[in-house]
């Protein structure tokens, strides 16, 4: 299983087992069909999720992780422990281990893979050893196109080898010095041709900054005087290259024409968009993405969750508005 898989079984257990609640209330609570439910229950009882307590991997939080999802209307959200060594290093490496093992379970033949620039998603690219056949495509430029080995570019080609299916990379830098430089970028046709394959993406891997030097990638491309802009714009996050006030919405949209990117519409129409951030230096900015309604999934760590849960503020339900890919 899976750690989506392990974390929903393990509230679905609580639910039943605990709580006493029917097949029912869990199948409304969760947004699936009662027969799932009862699928979920019997592969608990037989993978040995179920005695007298309910267990998870000890480096997933089950109950931070079901409080997460409930409370922002995720479909997944999966919590890992933070380091022990006190590090406040932005995103830990293990993130991108479990993200890999969360797209091995979402990902299904024949859907369509996007991954944004990040640290995050090439970790979890490099920590992938399982997906089905299916194609992958580059959702952003990258940080450098010097660093394309390194980089996004490598991530897509990693992905597609583990998958076995094409790869669509995108040879470009992510921010343009004119909206006319990146216009004629984008219709370039190795570019034009990951661009078509937008609208069909199925499933998305995308990264959270924080509006910070060494924590934003759109911040370090910026002159000082572009930084001092948009920040007083109230910038609190970026995601894809798309900035969000600390409510969700999103601010200093001009920057979207500079750059090479999926459109922020185009994310919002994708089943699933698993974010993939952690840290004390981002949990501000994992908020204000949530509350953009454009992620659907999130995984981070222990310290980014009890931030989260500290600082709630209503936000869309985006996982329960858009189509499950399981049909349930």
């Amino acid at each position: 299983m899976g750690p989506a898989e392990l974390v929903q079984a393990a509230a679905m257990a609580r639910r039943f087992y605990l709580e006493g609640k029917s097949k029912i209330q869990i199948a409304e609570e969760f947004g699936v069909s009662r027969f799932k439910v009862a699928r979920v229950l019997e592969t608990a009882l037989e993978r040995d999720l179920v005695r007298i307590e309910i267990r998870v991997p000890a480096e997933l939080d089950a109950e931070r992780s079901d409080a997460l999802r409930a409370r922002y209307g995720l479909r997944h959200a999966v919590v890992v422990e933070s380091p022990a060594d006190g590090d406040e290093s932005p995103d830990p490496e293990n993130l991108g281990e479990v993200a890999a093992d969360l797209l091995g379970e979402l990902v299904t033949e024949g859907d369509v893979l996007g991954l944004a620039w990040g640290r995050s998603t090439i970790h979890m690219a490099a920590a992938l050893d399982r997906l089905p056949p299916c194609t992958v495509v580059q959702l952003t430029g990258v940080y450098d196109a010097g660093t394309a080995e390194r980089g996004s570019v490598e991530a897509v080609r990693r992905a597609a080898q583990v998958s076995g299916g094409e790869a669509h990379p995108i040879y470009a830098p992510m921010l343009l010095p004119d909206p006319s430089t990146a216009t004629a970028l984008r219709n370039q046709p190795g570019i034009a041709r990951a661009f078509d394959y937008f609208d069909k993406v199925t499933v998305a891997a995308v990264s959270i900054g924080s509006w910070e030097a060494g924590i934003s990638t759109v911040h370090d491309m910026l002159t000082e005087e572009e930084r001092s802009h948009y920040a007083s714009l109230g910038v609190a996050a970026e995601m894809s290259a798309h900035l969000f006030d600390a409510q969700g919405r999103r601010v200093g949209r001009d920057l979207g024409e500079r750059c090479i990117t999926v459109e922020a519409d185009r994310l919002r129409r994708i089943p699933e968009v698993v974010a993939i951030a952690g840290g004390m230096r981002k949990s501000e900015a994992i908020g204000a993405v949530l509350r953009s309604g454009l992620v659907t999934s999130l995984v981070t760590d222990t310290v980014a969750a009890d931030f989260l849960l500290k600082d709630f503020t209503p936000a869309p339900r985006p996982a329960l508005e858009r189509t499950d890919p399981d049909g349930d």
